[in-house]
């Protein structure tokens, strides 16, 4: 029986690991806390299910930050207020 490495695992990460506050979602792979903890004891099968939602979602999190203006948009933002 062949062992499976952790190395083995296909996974999304990219290291950037901060969870946006309003969707839930990992700006840097756009899994939830919840789907990065259970990572690795998920099936081939379930974790290919949530990649493919990913792009999507990671899409998402880049409309949602453009249209806020990012951090120089909410630096105006208070500096107008």
């Amino acid at each position: 029986m062949d062992d499976l490495r952790f190395s083995d695992i296909e996974t999304p990460c990219v290291k950037i690991c901060v969870v946006d506050p309003e969707t839930q979602f990992c700006i840097g792979c756009g899994r939830t806390r919840g789907e990065i903890a259970a990572w690795i004891g998920m099936s081939v099968d379930a974790r290919h299910t949530i990649m493919l939602a990913l792009p999507e979602r990671v899409a998402t999190l880049t409309q949602r930050k453009s249209r806020r203006g990012g951090r120089q948009g909410r630096l105006a933002a208070r500096a107008a207020s």
